[in-house]
This record gives C-alpha cells, structure tokens and sequence, in this order.
C-alpha cells in the first residue's frame, strides 16, 4: 500500500480513536463526534490481529466499523493532500469517459429503460443518454452498470475487488446534482468513499471471490454509503448506520464466469454496489439504523462472505497512507487480470517481430485466478471474451486491445482468434496471491525460437500512472461518437473539479 505524499493535518482524521466510552452515543446517532473540535485526537485503538473468528472490537476503542465510519464522516478537503486530489479527479474522469461509451451498448440500454421507467422525477442525470432526469438510486445504478459495461472502468493496485470511478463517482454525483453540491463537495467524499472502500476490499483477501461473490457488488456498498454519506454532512452516528444498512446491500455472484452465459449480470452486480449505498445513506439520513460490527462482527460481512479475512487492514494507516492513491486506469478494454499478459504480449511481438501464424504455444503464468476463473478457451460472447486471458492475449496478435471496438458482437467467433486462443495455456505461479497480477508469458515459435517476459505493470498502475495526455487519449476514444469540442472542453472541466459550484453542467 502507498504511503500518502504529505503527512495530513491532524483535522484530516479528527478523534478516529474515540474513547471506548464514547461508543454507545455513536450508535445513537449523536453528532458532536463528527464535528471539528479544537481538542487533541485521542490514541487510535489498537487494530485486531489477523485471523478468522478474530473479535468485533477492542477493549481499548470502538469498532473498526465505527472507526471507519467517524473518519468518513470527519474527513475535510483542506486535509487531503494534491496528489491524492489528482488521482481522485483522474479516476472521476476516466469514469465519464467509461460511462458515455457505456451508453451506447445494448446491456446498457436495457438498464437505463429500467431506470427511466421506475425512477424518474428526480434531478440527477444519466450521462450519454439525454437529459432527462432521475431520482438519486436510479442514477447510481444506471451509471455504475454503465461504468462497468465494457471492462474499462478503473480500479486498484493492490487489487482490493472495488471499482472506485464506477462505485463512488456515480453515487457521489447522482446525490450531488439532487442536491445541488459542487465538485469540492464531490471530490472529498470521493476519497473518503475510496479510503474505506479499499480497505475493506484488502481486508477480505479476496476469499470473497473465492467463495463465488464478485468483489465489487460486495465491496461496493460500503464505498458507496461513506461517499454519499458526506455529501449528506453525516455525523459519525450517521454514518455508522449507513454502513449497517450497506451490509444489507452486498451481493453479487460469480456463476457467469463459469456458466460461460449470461455475464451481462458481472456489469449489474457495479451498479447495484453504487446504488446500494446510495439507499444505505438514505435510509440512514432519515434515522433507520443498522449494526455497528456490520464489518468485523458476529454475522458480518467478513465473516459471512470470507471464509478467511484480515481485521487489521480496515485501520490500517487510516488517516497516514492514502489507499486513493493505489487506483489504477485501464489500458486495455478486457479484465484487468489480462493487462499485464497483452502487455507482455505485445512486448514481445514488439521486440522480436513475430506475427500469429508464427506462433506454436503461449502460455501465461500467474495466480491461481488467472489460471482458473479467467481461463476461457471458448467465450460464449464478446463480454466474456473480455473476461478470459487466453482470448485477450489472443485478440492482442490480431487486434487492437486499446480500442474496445475490437470487441464487437462478433469477436468471440473470429476463427483465427480462436485458434490461437486454444495455443494458450495458463498456469499458475506458486506462491503468487490472487491480488498480485504480475504475470510471465513464454511465446514459442515454429523456427524453435523461445522468448519471455515478466510484467508486473502497465502504463495506468500506480507504478506507472497515466499522465494528462494519456488520459486524455483515452478519454477521447471513449467519447468519439460525441463533438470532439465538446468532450474536450468536458474533460479540462472535469480536471479542474474542485472549482466548480455545482455538477449541473456534468450531462451528454
């Protein structure tokens, strides 16, 4: 995890240690506790031990579900340092971008006549669908499954299962346009969404996944409540009740990556985390509670979700390291565990001047996820094409995996890319955890010539970050099916957030 580039002000995370005494008016609701006061921040409570079963709290603190909730309550934008701003800002606009190409699929399509139909009247806007309004939940569902609907959302590094554009920007603006609140309101619940959010995704260790939930419907809720939680000016009370009534919102499964069917549900799993935790917050806003261990607890997430958890990374540098600064942007429109085997491929290709018809095997070396739940000989369709490693790594030989127009409706019956895709072959690589997606892939040829490469980042990880004219690369090839005035005049806004009064103006 990354340490934060400046140490924080000691408002950024004001009284996180609340004394064990002060628990039971938390969990009324009460909210001085969120307030900033002038008083020194009591000792932060010791973190649990790793471990299965571990208990709910300690005896020298509140929760780590209070914990959690009191920092995302009490979290100022003067406290964050810029290049956390940065990173946030670069991940809302990769969002837009993500969610106006969204649009234009049919998956997506199906879910905007859904929301349209069921929650219309509100003010918060569907972007890349027209201007007609809808009511906050449905926003952040349409939105959410949009930013998920062709695998080129961000996410993070170390993999923590959330999807932070996709979770916490569409909830964040579907409340922020309702309201009336700007891009500073904006950008701080951001990253008090993403702080918790991302712990919560490394506490599981991904046994969640293992379990057969997809992360981000799971994760994502949580996320989600925090940042509409402060764009409300929730309490710490408040708060703590969104994340009860979040956990209530967690779901999500995994049986379209083994069906080989139906994995249009892998996008609405996103947008039912987004707009879980705008319902949680709501809920919350009009004094409906929900547990206060609804994390950690007896009968909580971890332990219901993951057969094997890690307590201590919920607080772990909780207002030192910011986990924001971890979110990466895709390169490639195909699963992020395929990144970094293109990238070798592609390396490769690059280096040593084969082509397809040259190649007798791949194979492709990595965690036990990517040699089982992403190994794909034979995509159903052009979503799970995108999911299976093999046919990435394949496609990359005869098309551009910059582009996600080179996965169209017809990519999973292209019989050359198939037949290469059947001469990659996954492994696993022991001791690699299933977070990790560093990957070696061994190209062998007809001449008898073997060739390697180890790739453990790509151009968008926190290792090697976009920059702004990268960004803006692939934000311009996500939105060309728009006025290129428009969209560039869009993205130089959206990176000047913090200085907008409202969110209005955010609308295709």
């Amino acid at each position: 995890m990354a340490d934060t580039p400046e140490k924080p002000s000691r408002r950024n995370f004001i009284n996180v240690g609340l004394l064990a005494g002060a628990a039971p008016a938390i969990l009324m609701g009460a909210s001085a506790v969120a307030a900033e006061s002038s008083a020194e921040p009591a000792a932060a409570p010791t973190a649990p031990s790793p471990a299965t079963g571990a208990t709910a709290a300690t005896a020298t603190g509140p929760s780590p579900t209070v914990t959690l909730a009191t920092y995302g309550a009490a979290l100022r934008y003067e406290d964050i340092p810029p290049q956390v701003l940065q990173r946030a800002k670069d991940c809302m606009t990769d969002a837009v971008a993500t969610i106006i190409y969204g649009a234009e699929l049919p998956w997506s399509k199906m879910i905007i006549a859904y929301v349209r139909a069921n929650g219309s009247g509100g003010r918060s806007q569907i972007l890349g669908s027209g201007t007609a309004p809808v009511h906050p939940p449905a926003a952040a569902l349409a939105q959410g499954a949009m930013a998920h609907a062709f695998e080129l959302d961000n996410l993070t590094k170390p993999d923590s299962g959330g999807h932070p554009g996709a979770t916490l920007f569409t909830s964040g603006l579907a409340i922020g346009q309702d309201r009336g609140l700007g891009g500073r309101a904006l950008l701080t619940a951001f990253v008090a969404g993403a702080e918790v959010m991302i712990r919560i995704g490394y506490a599981t260790k991904h046994t969640n996944e293992e379990r057969g939930f997809h992360a981000p419907g799971t994760v994502g809720p949580f996320g989600s409540a925090i940042t509409v939680g402060h764009m409300l000016k929730f309490d710490a009370g408040h708060m703590t009740n969104a994340l009860g009534i979040a956990g209530s919102c967690a779901g999500g499964l995994l049986a379209f990556a083994h069906a080989g069917n139906g994995a249009m549900v892998k996008r609405l799993n996103v947008g039912r985390g987004a707009e879980g935790g705008v319902v949680a917050a709501s809920l919350a806003a009009e004094g409906f509670t929900g547990p206060s261990t609804v994390i950690e607890g007896e009968g909580g997430f971890l332990r219901a979700f993951c057969p094997e958890y890690d307590l201590s990374e919920l607080t772990r540098g909780l207002g030192t390291n910011y986990e924001t600064m971890n979110i990466m942007i895709k390169r490639y429109a195909c699963h992020i565990t395929a990144h970094t085997p293109v990238e070798a491929i592609l390396d490769l290709r690059k280096s040593n001047g084969f082509g397809p018809d040259d190649i007798v095997s791949i194979e492709v070396a990595g965690s036990q996820r990517m040699a089982t739940v992403n190994n794909i000989p034979v995509p159903a369709d052009a979503l799970l094409a995108q999911f299976s490693i093999p046919f990435c790594v394949a496609l990359a030989m005869y098309r551009n995996p910059i582009d996600p127009r080179s996965f169209d409706e017809a990519v999973a019956r292209d019989p050359q890319i198939l037949a290469l895709t059947q001469r990659v072959k996954m492994s696993v690589t022991p001791g690699q955890g299933n977070g990790d997606l560093a990957c070696n892939v061994t190209v062998t040829l007809k001449d008898g010539r073997t060739m390697s490469r180890h790739v453990t980042a790509f151009s968008g990880t926190p290792e090697h970050p976009l920059d702004r004219a990268g960004l803006r690369e692939k934000f311009m090839l996500l939105t060309r099916s728009h006025s290129p005035d428009t969209m560039g005049h869009l993205f130089d806004r959206l990176q000047t957030l913090e200085t907008q009064p409202d969110l209005d103006w955010l609308r295709v």
